[in-house]
């Protein structure tokens, strides 16, 4: 069977491409396009519109590059949510329209689930923690029956809007993540921010708020302390909490793997500091490389597990949902 996925919540607008046959996966195309703006942050009409220009294009583009004909094609998947309203409906609408004229079935997609099953398959993971970092999510949490159970979660911005916010400050250019990471290799001097846990759960604003501030204080102006210092600071706050709140479940549970996933899941410094933690638990670690952006491999995938666990959608089933939270999606297949 042949599965085709479009992924679409913020700013990638992403079509994968897969095969499955005797059980074995096998990835035929996958495609990427990212919306970057000029200056600021995401602007989601923006984003919308830029998918609406790259969508038709790069749905050929998959076909082509997997050697398939529209109509070889078997299960149509989309990004039902969460995410970027505009964008979602975009990424909806070619989903819509292909399954429509072309007659196949269709099925919309939790973009978080998708995130975690593309790790578990990746990995070979049988019952992992994960730890879920992307612009506006930051959750840890495992499957417990048919449902993932949340452990501990951002009580205000996800790790990924933490980073974006700060860069935005500081005149990084949207995304913000990687460069923050690259000066933070070159900070020195440890400076001082909120670190705020409660229980299994964290809150970043006060840390952004505070390292907001720094930019007015006088010994950031006179190069006591620089930029490299500041993202560094940075980082290793904000990522010491998620370790602290991921250990705390992870021991609490007693779990054997913990997976990685998300956008933020890319930033080397956050996959250092978990693995160390992981190794101190005999903890098998896990990051699905090259796959812990937004793709429409995940999707693809995910809509083929619930596909063949018996999942069907009605047309007005599909509508977008805006605010799909994680926890509240069954999870009827293995």
């Amino acid at each position: 069977m042949n599965v085709l996925g479009i992924e679409g919540t913020a700013h990638t607008f992403g079509v994968g491409i897969i095969n499955e046959s005797g059980g074995e996966i096998k990835i035929l195309a996958d495609i990427r396009k990212v919306y970057a703006p000029a200056e600021g942050g995401i602007n989601p009409y923006f984003a919308a519109e830029f998918m609406a220009e790259n969508a038709d294009t790069s749905i050929k583009e998959a076909l082509k590059i997997s050697g398939l004909d529209i109509k070889e094609i078997g299960l149509i998947t989309f990004s039902q949510g969460p995410g970027l309203g505009p964008a979602l409906r975009t990424a909806a609408t070619s989903a819509r329209i292909l399954s429509l004229y072309h007659g196949i079935p269709l099925l919309g997609v939790n973009h978080c689930i998708a995130h975690i099953e593309i790790g578990i398959h990746l990995g070979n993971l049988k019952k992992p923690l994960i730890v879920y970092v992307s612009g506006g999510n930051t959750q840890i949490l495992i499957r417990m029956e048919n449902f993932y159970r949340i452990f501990g979660e951002t009580m205000d911005i996800g790790l990924g809007n933490l980073l974006d916010k700060f860069g935005r400050e500081f005149g990084l250019k949207h995304p913000a993540g990687p460069k923050v990471e690259k000066l933070a290799k070159n900070g020195k001097n440890f400076i001082d921010l909120p670190y705020t846990v409660k229980g299994a759960n964290l809150c970043l604003s006060g840390l952004l708020t505070s390292a907001v501030r720094k930019k007015d204080d006088k010994n950031f102006n006179n190069r006591i302390f620089a930029l490299d210092d500041l993202c560094y600071s940075l980082q290793e706050t904000a990522f010491s909490m998620l370790v602290e709140v991921s250990e705390r479940a992870l021991a609490h549970l007693n779990a054997k793997q913990l997976l990685l996933t998300g956008g933020v899941g890319n930033n080397k410094r956050l996959q250092e500091m978990l693995n160390l933690m992981a190794e101190e638990h005999n903890a098998q670690f896990f990051v699905p490389v090259n796959y812990c952006s937004d793709n429409g491999i995940m999707i693809a995938l995910t809509g083929l597990k619930m596909f063949k666990a018996g999942i069907r959608q009605k047309f007005e089933e599909t509508m977008v949902k805006q605010r799909f939270r994680t926890d509240k999606v069954e999870i009827l297949w293995d």
